[in-house]
């Protein structure tokens, strides 16, 4: 299982529902010695989860707030002067107040509007859950050094038993709090890390209020769902195309065989280098028993992408629009991570998802010999 970690919902992929006419005011007050006049920066994420900023406030008596209209809630951060770190919260209208210690803006409680108590209860568990698990790892790396094995061994089976608490812990949050912006994300997280199943996703999801359903990252969810049951075993595998090394453009449906595996790889994922050396040897075993491969690609840059192509030796057909998870392949796939794949019929039916290593060879081998 892929580790989880609580705190991944003070990214900002947060977009909600909601808002009314009387806008927000957002009130802080600081403690600690702090310059007068210090600025405090209010940002936000644009598409690309870069930072950007929205509005600027200047620090008094250590206190200062912003005021505004938010169209609906979104996730926010304060960022105070030059302090690291920063302050994550959820902009809604409303009466919003924080209270923190400069050298701690990460331990800040933003209160006064339904969404940032609920927000805070639950940074507040999963701050001691990452706590915990960080424990743990240090723990392990001391262990490690002294070459205690035993301790190790110990260590890591607490390690991976604990990590099934945080997932736990996760999953019961958005159970009991249909209504939380948050649960939206944490069930999204879920997904995309596949800690749980789809059928289990959809049933969280399922149980979101109408409102939570209706906001930016529900339809978000919705729309990535609806992608999972396109791209499940049994359907048809969606057309693309897109361009080739050398320029061209080539589809799927240019390049099927009796067996077409659907390769999403990039050359800086390291997970994909190690697996190439098994798809090649499963192609060039099967290759001219009617296995076919189109490599896509989730790579930024055509040099990286072509270099790792020769050196990796790939002779199968490749196509990449370079645009890394904005592919729209990648998007039309629901890939959230690579390496990732889809084995298809001739028909180009789906039989089969993210076959590795021994795994693939047998089920080309079940269906080609």
């Amino acid at each position: 299982m892929r580790k989880i970690l609580a705190s991944i919902v003070v990214l900002a992929l947060l977009a909600s529902c909601g808002s009314n006419s009387d806008g927000y005011t957002l009130k802080g007050t600081i403690t600690g010695e702090l310059a007068e006049g210090t600025q405090v920066f209010l940002k936000t994420t644009d598409s690309l989860n870069q930072l950007i900023d929205i509005d600027t406030a200047i620090v008094q008596n250590g206190k200062f707030s912003f005021a505004g209209n938010q169209k609906e809630p979104k996730i926010h951060y304060l960022l105070v002067g030059t302090a690291p770190g920063n302050i994550p919260f959820i902009l809604e209208n409303g009466d919003i107040s924080v209270k923190f210690q400069k050298d701690s803006l990460g331990y800040a409680k933003p209160k006064g509007t339904l969404q940032n108590e609920l927000f805070t209860d639950f940074l507040d568990e999963s701050r001691k859950l990452q706590e915990r698990l960080g424990s743990m790892q240090n723990d392990m790396r001391a262990a490690a050094q002294q070459r205690d094995t035993a301790t190790v061994t110990a260590l890591r089976e607490e390690y991976i038993e604990f990590q099934e608490v945080v997932k736990n812990f996760n999953v019961d949050f958005a159970k009991e709090n249909p209504n939380a912006l948050i649960s939206v994300l944490i069930i999204g997280n879920l997904m995309s890390n596949k800690v749980i199943p789809e059928d289990e996703v959809r049933t969280l999801f399922d149980a979101l209020t109408p409102e939570i359903k209706q906001s930016t990252p529900g339809k978000r969810l919705k729309n990535q769902l609806d992608k999972l049951k396109n791209t499940n075993i049994g359907n048809v595998a969606p057309n693309f195309s897109a361009p080739t090394p050398d320029g061209s453009t080539l589809a799927l449906n240019d390049v099927k065989g009796k067996l077409t595996l659907i390769d999403f790889w990039a050359a800086w994922c390291r997970p994909c280098r190690m697996e190439n050396p098994n798809i090649v040897s499963v192609y060039n075993k099967y290759h001219d028993k009617g296995l076919n491969i189109i490599g896509v690609s989730l790579d930024a840059r055509a040099e990286d992408w072509k270099k790792a192509i020769e050196a990796d030796g790939l002779v199968w057909n490749h196509i990449s629009n370079l645009k890394r998870f904005q592919d729209p392949i990648a998007q039309l796939y629901n890939i959230n991570a690579i390496p990732a794949a889809f084995l298809l019929d001739e028909n180009g039916v789906i039989i089969a998802k993210n076959l590795r290593g021994p795994a693939l060879e047998a089920k080309v081998a079940e269906l080609l010999n």
